[in-house]
């Protein structure tokens, strides 16, 4: 219940409700007073009293940033990308902003100016993690927010899915510049990425001591979903890895005795000399390997479940974005097909 007294020259507001901390505040006028006493109402029907309202005065959104990027990124995966992605918020107009006077407006605003910079995935993800670092600040840290601000954010529909194959020409002068190179990890880098749909990660956590020859199998224990899969292994993938022993580390058994960013320097100053003969491989990535070996999969008639043991993808509707067959193979199974009728 809210009682005014004037006060001087100045009105008093005070509300008191049972289980809450009694808040006082003076002001110049009764209506400033009103409208006080009918916003510390509304936050106490939704469970906010009064020392709760001074930790989000008191709290910015600079501060919840920085206690998850030191409390909760170091313990995921792919924390160092994280941790990018906050530096980006933090240097945003919005993040001195105190928690009591956040808005939905804000984040939207801040949707469609990186719409105009990066694109449509880069945005969901940048959302999706500002999403997670206000749930858990609700959820765990105790901050009553009235709800996250990003529940009422328009999420950009992704129109950025590739669709690119590798042709053999660019396939040879990859490997041709790969072989060439000072980095002698790369060329089977590519190869095995190729054979086995491997993400980098992935690719570079390959140990000999997960690799059975005998039934033609690899396990990959570090992956992106968290779980460890067991993956068929091709006559080739065998063949290379069989190659690759004598390489292996000592200790751990690691095929890859390199960092993902020097895979990621060797790959470009790869596919930049290889664009000198061949220029359309400008614009091929490294993780378009991991494309290309799925929709191989594809076309050597695996069904969706099978390709999905091989890569991973818990669920299978993304693996239609994969699966750009080669019109001319469809058309001559069709006719195959008609042949043999």
């Amino acid at each position: 219940m809210a009682t005014f007294r004037k006060r001087n020259a100045k009105w008093q507001a005070q509300v008191r409700r049972a289980g809450f901390t009694t808040s006082t505040k003076s002001f110049h006028t009764k209506a400033d007073a009103l409208a006080w006493a009918r916003k510390v109402e509304r936050e106490a029907d939704k469970g906010i009293d009064a020392q709760q309202r001074e930790t989000l005065q008191n709290t910015t959104v600079s501060e919840l940033l920085e206690r998850y990027r030191d409390d909760v990124t170091p313990n995921k995966r792919g924390s160092a990308s994280e941790r990018y992605r906050i530096k980006t918020f933090l240097a945003q107009s919005w993040a001195s902003t105190s928690l009591d006077k956040l808005s939905t407006k804000a984040f939207a605003a801040y949707r469609d100016e990186r719409l105009l910079e990066v694109k449509p995935n880069s945005v969901v993800r940048e959302l999706g993690l500002l999403r997670a670092i206000f749930a858990t600040a609700i959820n765990e840290w105790d901050i009553r927010l009235t709800q996250n601000p990003i529940a009422g954010v328009r999420f950009p529909r992704s129109n950025d899915a590739r669709c690119r194959r590798l042709h053999n020409v660019e396939l040879e002068t990859l490997l041709t510049e790969a072989c060439n190179c000072s980095s002698p990890f790369l060329n089977a880098a590519i190869l095995l990425s190729l054979e086995t749909g491997l993400r980098r990660g992935e690719l570079l956590n390959v140990s000999i001591h997960h690799v059975d020859f005998e039934l033609s199998t690899l396990l990959v224990p570090m992956t992106k979903t968290g779980r460890p899969r067991n993956i068929p292994l091709t006559n080739q993938a065998v063949t290379l890895l069989k190659g690759m022993q004598g390489k292996a580390d000592l200790v751990d058994g690691k095929l890859f005795a390199c960092t993902p960013n020097a895979l990621r320097l060797a790959w470009e100053r790869c596919r930049k000399r290889a664009s000198r003969s061949c220029s359309s491989v400008a614009d091929f990535r490294f993780h378009d390997l991991r494309h290309e070996a799925i929709s191989r999969f594809f076309e050597r008639g695996l069904s969706i479940p099978e390709v999905a043991l091989i890569s991973g993808h818990k669920d299978l509707r993304m693996l239609f974005r994969y699966t750009h067959l080669n019109p001319a193979d469809v058309a001559r199974k069709l006719n195959e097909g008609q042949a043999n009728a």
